[in-house]
């Protein structure tokens, strides 16, 4: 932590992902090398034990795409990874991918309400079609991102222009929330994440609000992780019963919480310690993102803030590791 300031700001930061150091590729002569990425890799080479076939000029990825100086091109793995058969046939996306390709797909699954995450759409005028799915998801709320035409080949080859990446499951309403607290005859314990980008975080601290006792999660629209299928994975099945809303803006969401008599409570290095701190009554916890914390302004709305005792040398947590102690201190207060 740098300023004083900052600590407020930050109190559960996670480590930073590194950024990408220099890697090596084998020579079959002279064994392992370090340097750039090679113009014209061998065909049959291979790296780590998978083959590599030969990069032609139109099979280079174009600049601004997920390659960098210093990572050897590889064969397409994983299962969002695609490539056309032999006989030039277009194989199916799996049905447990969460992905939706082509125009028509897309409209139909905007029009009929599924929840859409992210539209990528490839570079370049829309036509009028075009230009109605990009309405369609901007009314849905999903985030809608201009990539090259070459990014979209990656993930998938029949894309006519476009990708849509389709939420695990449907988003509620904070008043959905609310009601299902109001229908157990239980104050209602909401938790609100502001600014969680890493959707295993994500599916972490859902899963132990569903374990704690919560009765909904709220997410921002923006500079947020959304309920993809990584998302799913790290909740391990909890998103099955743990409402999430999905709003707009979530200092509006907070006054709205405030108007029903319900407590909010941030994290912040300065705030009361969590151990001894009162959390009996309604109450939202509201957890910070991984890298800045909790932001100003949101900060300013809460009520109160809390904070957990620092006993070794680092002064951060994990967002998800401090959201689970914080949720069961809430759990324990009100089974007092």
């Amino acid at each position: 932590m740098s300023t004083k300031d900052d600590d407020r700001r930050r109190p559960y930061a996670g480590n930073r992902a590194q950024g990408p150091g220099r890697r090596t590729y084998p020579d079959a002569a002279n064994g392992p090398r370090v340097g750039r990425i090679a113009n014209n890799v061998p065909r049959a080479q291979r790296v780590d034990g998978d083959s590599v076939p030969e990069m032609r000029p139109d099979d280079r990825p174009a600049r601004g795409g997920d390659f960098h100086r210093g990572a050897a091109y590889r064969a397409p793995t994983g299962p969002r990874q695609y490539k056309r058969d032999m006989d030039g046939a277009t194989p199916e996306l799996p049905e447990d991918d969460h992905i939706l390709a082509g125009r028509n797909p897309i409209r139909e699954a905007l029009r009929a309400g599924r929840p859409v995450e992210k539209l990528l759409v490839a570079s370049g005028d829309l036509s009028g079609g075009a230009q109605e799915i990009v309405r369609l998801a901007k009314e849905a709320g999903a985030v809608v991102q201009r990539v090259d035409r070459a990014r979209l080949d990656q993930i998938y080859p029949a894309h006519q222009g476009m990708l849509a990446y389709v939420a695990a499951v449907a988003y509620v309403e904070l008043e959905d929330i609310l009601a299902a607290a109001g229908a157990k005859g239980e104050e209602p314990f909401i938790v609100l994440l502001d600014g969680i980008t890493d959707p295993h975080n994500l599916g972490a601290i859902v899963r132990s609000a569903e374990c704690a006792g919560a009765h909904g999660v709220v997410i921002p629209e923006r500079r947020a992780a959304g309920l993809t299928p990584a998302a799913a994975k790290a909740a391990a099945g909890a998103l099955n019963y743990m409402p999430i809303a999905r709003v707009k803006n979530l200092n509006r969401a907070i006054e709205t919480l405030q108007e029903k008599n319900i407590w909010v409570i941030g994290t912040a290095m300065d705030g009361e310690n969590a151990f001894t701190a009162d959390f009996s009554g309604p109450v939202a916890l509201v957890i910070g993102s991984e890298g800045e914390g909790i932001s100003r302004l949101t900060l300013e709305k809460c009520d109160r803030t809390v904070a957990l005792p620092m006993k070794g040398r680092i002064e951060s947590l994990n967002a998800s590791v401090a959201a689970g102690i914080l949720m069961y201190q809430i759990a324990r207060a009100r089974a007092m």
